[in-house]
């Protein structure tokens, strides 16, 4: 169907899963609902043998921020648990995806920087979901279940502080936020975590340490440019470190730097094969809201003023110089917007969303979290370098009748691993059966 109004298209099948797209129309700014709108995409997804069912619906929370909804190629991991139960709803947050996409490409359409600035300023969890309403009431559901993996998790904690009728039960999954301010805790945190899973991951693969220092004073030394044209530098090679936040994924990280070096005429260079790997990994063409918007996740009624770059400048042991140089991991910093091709032309925008105070209000309500009597389960992940255990943990304890699953058996990307038994454990708890 047409992408111009509301409505579904016809369902279709793709291995085993059926699909059928859905668009709405919601106003950029919910408070004014006269005013500019956006287009909003989301994906149902459900067994063709139980369509007949009557399932409830799930929201899915992909995490970012600027994630689009995943495309599986069939029903696998939790989505095949889900399925069970639910139709699932696959949402392009605002921003994302089919969803008015924001990028280098369409934000000059608005504006200045400061246009851009002030359109970004609507595209936080309290406007996610707003979005979600708007879809639950136009799809006619009554109150439905979501489900929130990291970022999305944050967003499911907005919903219970500002919409909680709309909420059956929540799932999150490394996903419970700081609930106050200021950012530069959660870096001063998770990059401490980092130094552990940096040590944990050498002596895992001790070669790979001499491989690491090579790579950074090489590409100090030696102009290697990536595909995309820029030469590359050590800071981005640092961002490797994003492997290390995953059971399913460390050991790629060793996969990639083992192809690092070729012979040539001209002495040893960095491989075609690694630098294109690398360039996929450390690259933000493909969701560069999560640079323009990361920060903003953790403040309320305040300015982030590139916290993680403040935080990072006192751990000498990630300094790109350093003898012996650690990878750094979830974070964005100002340099993102000077070397990464797809973020220069948004870098006035970024330094006016660091500074930014104006629009980000509060994004939980306290006192609704301390009352809550929506059943909810989250999963915290002990050894999470990302969304840190402590704070998920204290964060868990304010949202009344919030059950928690802490478990080390996973990293930040639990659901990669182990999808459909962790979402069959969090639907039992929240539904008070035995897992």
């Amino acid at each position: 169907m047409s992408a111009g109004g509301n409505g579904a298209g016809a369902s279709y099948v793709v291995r085993g899963t059926a699909l059928r797209d859905h668009w709405f129309d919601a106003p950029l700014d919910h408070a004014d609902p006269s005013g500019p709108t956006i287009k909003l995409f989301a994906r149902e997804m459900f067994d063709p043998a139980l369509e007949s069912a009557g399932l409830p619906w799930l929201l899915f929370l992909q995490g970012g921020p600027g994630g689009r909804g995943n495309r599986p190629l069939g029903l696998s991991g939790w989505l095949r648990e889900a399925s069970k139960s639910f139709r699932v709803l696959m949402l392009d947050q605002r921003g994302t995806g089919l969803s008015t996409p924001a990028s280098r490409q369409t934000l000059p359409l608005l504006g200045d920087a400061g246009a851009q600035a002030d359109y970004l300023a609507h595209f936080r969890a309290t406007d996610i979901v707003a979005d979600a309403e708007l879809i639950r009431t136009a799809l006619g559901s009554g109150p439905w279940s979501i489900f929130g993996q990291s970022y999305g998790g944050f967003c499911a904690l907005t919903y219970l502080s500002f919409a909680p009728g709309g909420l059956k039960e929540v799932l999150i999954t490394g996903g419970l936020g700081p609930l106050t301010g200021p950012a530069d805790q959660v870096y001063q945190a998770t990059f401490g975590r980092l130094i552990g899973r940096n040590a944990e991951y050498f002596a895992r693969y001790p070669q790979d340490r001499a491989v690491l220092t090579r790579i950074m004073r090489h590409v100090r030394d030696v102009p290697e440019l990536l595909p995309t044209g820029e030469r590359l530098t050590p800071e981005r090679v640092q961002m490797l470190g994003n492997y290390l936040g995953g059971n399913t994924r460390i050991d790629a990280l060793h996969y990639l730097l083992e192809d690092a070096f070729v012979p040539t005429p001209g002495g040893d260079r960095l491989s075609d094969g690694f630098l294109t790997q690398l360039s996929a990994q450390v690259s933000r063409a493909a969701n560069p809201l999560y640079a323009l918007m990361h920060e903003s996740i953790y403040v309320q009624e305040e300015a982030s003023n590139w916290a993680a770059a403040r935080v990072l400048s006192a751990r000498p042991e990630f300094a790109p110089d350093a003898a012996e140089p650690l990878l750094t991991g979830e974070a964005v910093y100002p340099w993102y917007f000077v070397q990464d091709p797809a973020l220069a032309p948004l870098r006035e925008v970024a330094a006016l969303l660091a500074a930014r105070t104006e629009g980000w209000g509060r994004l939980y309500d306290l006192d609704r979290l301390a009352r809550n009597t929506v059943p909810a389960a989250a999963a915290v992940y002990t050894e999470d370098i990302y969304v840190d255990r402590d704070i998920s943990l204290s964060t868990a304890s304010a949202v009344k009748g919030l059950q928690v699953w802490e478990t080390a058996d996973f990293h930040h990307d639990g659901i990669a691993d182990d999808g459909e038994g962790i979402f069959a454990r969090l639907l039992a708890m929240v539904r008070g059966e035995d897992a």
